[in-house]
């Protein structure tokens, strides 16, 4: 073995790695925290005036941070402010579903710059064929909104139902969604996009957003429950999704449960099925508990109907609780908001007494659309892993 050899460019512990880690440091708290001055910015990482002085200057020449304006009203001159350059990337966050797809472009700070709806059938027969063409068509008006190009984009992550398979890179678990199937739409929308593109879970994304700036935010182990025309569930144990073999956990809308037999569902439907949990829970099946030309918001204004639906919920809870042990449980989607406190109550009434762990039961107060939250979070994540990488 060779002695006083010198460690290469990128070894750890060299100047090089430690400067473009003081550098992520920095990034990251003004990314966390907004516009600080360069003495907040020692004080926050322990840096020295000098080295804090150095690294400002490596980040603004790198077009990463800028000043804006000044902190004024303390003795003496007034200090420079820094932000992070909005400017130094842009991102991609989309959100596709039964009746269209949905895209938010946002600079590196998560500010969104434009929006952009397609509305399309996803089991008409010319969508089998045009699903990148919609993806673009989305993505190509945020963009002329926000006064950008493709070759502005360092990410896009899309939000689907099912999830892709690892092993194939084939969408699972969304038959209702034929357009999205093909083992290559990751590279062909990459293509079209000239940017890496994600596609991943939506009810991961919810879970993702909740994280972020939800009922979550104190929790490493909970369980998000997406209650909507479809139903499926999020599992963050310890911080991180848990996926499975296939990137199937969670496909609870398939789960048996008393009443509700083993899901077999017909290519192309939703909402119901013959069987599994997602028959007894979807929004609806839950407005058919009112009738005919029912809402949500009138099938819930009736208390006997309320406790049924909360019965139900509780029951598909307690077999996830019993399987994965979370501390919290959110309950997203259409149902949940639609039955707000008044279903929460119940649904923890019903798991009073259950001979397992009782998880806290929240009901997500995201505003917006909790699955473009979560791709712009997740797609934020990645483009800021490029953009701030200083080594």
């Amino acid at each position: 073995m060779a002695t006083g050899s010198t460690p290469g460019p990128g070894a750890p512990g060299t100047p090089r790695v430690l400067r473009a880690m003081n550098d992520r440091a920095v990034l990251d708290l003004l990314v966390a925290h907004g516009p600080l001055t360069r003495t907040r910015i020692g004080e926050l990482t322990g840096l020295s005036k000098p080295t804090t002085s150095q690294l400002l200057g490596r980040l603004e020449a790198a077009g990463l941070v800028h000043t804006t304006g000044s902190l004024s009203g303390r003795p003496g001159p007034n200090a420079l402010l820094y932000e992070i350059d909005p400017g130094a990337g842009h991102v991609a966050a989309l959100s596709a579903d039964p009746t269209g797809i949905t895209a938010l472009v946002a600079d590196i700070t998560g500010t969104v710059l434009g929006r952009e709806r397609v509305e399309a059938d996803a089991v008409a027969e010319d969508v089998r064929h045009r699903t990148a063409q919609l993806v673009t068509e989305a993505v190509d008006g945020a963009l002329r909104q926000a006064g950008l190009g493709h070759e502005d984009l360092r990410a896009a992550v899309i939000g689907t139902p099912g999830a892709i398979d690892p092993h194939t890179g084939q969408l699972r678990y969304a038959p209702h969604l034929p357009g999205w199937h093909s083992r290559t739409l990751r590279d062909d929308l990459a293509a079209v996009l000239g940017t890496p593109v994600d596609i991943e879970n939506d009810v991961n994304l919810a879970a993702v957003a909740e994280q972020y700036e939800g009922a979550a935010q104190d929790h490493d182990n909970y369980v998000l429950t997406w209650l909507d025309e479809g139903v499926g569930a999020a599992i963050v144990l310890g911080g991180t999704l848990l996926r499975g073999a296939t990137g199937g956990a969670g496909e609870i809308g398939y789960m048996p449960l008393p009443g509700a037999p083993l899901l077999r569902r017909s290519p192309g439907q939703r909402g119901g099925g013959d069987g599994g949990f997602e028959s007894l829970v979807s929004a609806y099946v839950v407005r058919k508990l009112g009738g005919d030309g029912a809402t949500l918001t009138d099938v819930f204004a009736d208390d006997s109907a309320l406790d049924e639906v909360a019965r139900r919920i509780a029951t598909g809870i307690a077999a996830v609780v019993a399987v994965v042990d979370p501390e919290l449980v959110v309950l997203s989607g259409s149902v949940a908001q639609a039955g707000g406190d008044k279903l929460r109550v119940r649904v923890e009434e019903e798991l009073t007494g259950i001979a397992l762990p009782r998880p806290l039961i929240r009901i997500s107060e995201l505003d917006g659309d909790p699955i473009l939250t979560g791709a712009l979070r997740q797609a934020l994540t990645q483009a800021r892993d490029q953009v701030f990488d200083t080594g």
